[in-house]
């Protein structure tokens, strides 16, 4: 632990706050992106630690390399077809899917908590053990998931979750994506038909995922008892008050952002945001972006 003992704050996007999207302008699409930079920043100077569960509407998180496909524009047709808005993710990773079924958690604190980009992850990979003990979770990579990676979190060898990390200055943002309930099968074949429509013949190759939708599950399904968001996200929320031993303070985004004059920089990282997405605003396909 850090001298002057690292108080624990959970920055709470209210569940439903999905409904109140503008899809003409998804600008808060952006957001929960821009605040993770914003966090990390400040976790790393100021010696604090933050969990943020938020959703996205229906949404196509990209990653650069996902970019980088051979027919890119018509990758995206597929995604706004099926009626997906896609935006390009300012951390590492490939794509993965959001709806109302799927629950996004980041947790920030300071690289002085994790002294390896492994030991990062772990803590995310403990706190999910703690969340859910009824049955093992496993962390390793499943190859036809789509987005995978070696911290996959995955029940009787099917991906429930996927992990993603980002560093700014001292702080160290690890983020996790839950299928909480919902149709996986679905999002698994709209993910594959993505990369099937902008790699052709190319599909599956040059570390892009064959997906098989059947590789991936639910945390409902696999743990063979219902859960909804909001359940989970509590789950998650009293096992870090376990594993911390510490107590946590609810506090709003907007508040805090006006608290902590952190409005400028938030700015900043929005325009950031804005900028990344160009690809898919100069796409012939553009949407709503």
């Amino acid at each position: 632990m850090i001298e002057g003992e690292s108080k624990l704050t959970v920055t709470i996007k209210l569940l439903d706050q999905m409904l109140s999207f503008d899809p003409q302008t998804n600008e808060n699409h952006f957001l929960p992106f821009a605040l993770t930079d914003v966090l990390s920043e400040y976790a790393g100077v100021h010696h604090q630690e933050f969990l943020h569960f938020w959703q996205l509407p229906d949404t196509m998180i990209l990653g650069m390399k996902d970019t980088r496909v051979p027919f890119f524009d018509e990758g995206i047709k597929v995604l706004t077809a099926a009626g997906f808005q896609p935006i390009i993710r300012n951390s590492g990773g490939l794509g993965v899917i959001n709806d109302a079924g799927v629950l996004n958690v980041s947790w920030i604190f300071p690289k002085a908590l994790a002294a390896t980009t492994d030991a990062a992850y772990q803590r995310m990979v403990d706190l999910m053990h703690e969340a859910f003990p009824e049955k093992e979770i496993l962390a390793k990579e499943i190859p036809n998931s789509y987005c995978p990676g070696t911290f996959d979190l995955s029940i009787d060898g099917k991906k429930i979750a996927g992990t993603a990390q980002r560093r700014i200055k001292e702080g160290i943002a690890v983020m996790m994506y839950l299928s909480v309930n919902g149709h996986q099968q679905q999002r698994g074949e709209l993910v594959k038909r993505f990369y099937q429509a902008s790699l052709k013949e190319q599909f599956g190759t040059n570390g892009y995922p064959a997906v098989d939708p059947a590789s991936m599950s639910t945390l409902q399904d696999a743990l063979q008892q219902p859960f909804s968001v909001a359940e989970a996200a509590s789950r998650l929320q009293e096992a870090l008050i376990r594993l911390t031993k510490q107590s946590i303070s609810p506090v709003a985004v907007t508040d805090w952002i006006a608290q902590n004059k952190q409005s400028a920089l938030l700015e900043t990282r929005m325009t950031s945001m804005y900028q990344r997405n160009q690809p898919i605003k100069e796409s012939p396909n553009e949407h709503s972006l």
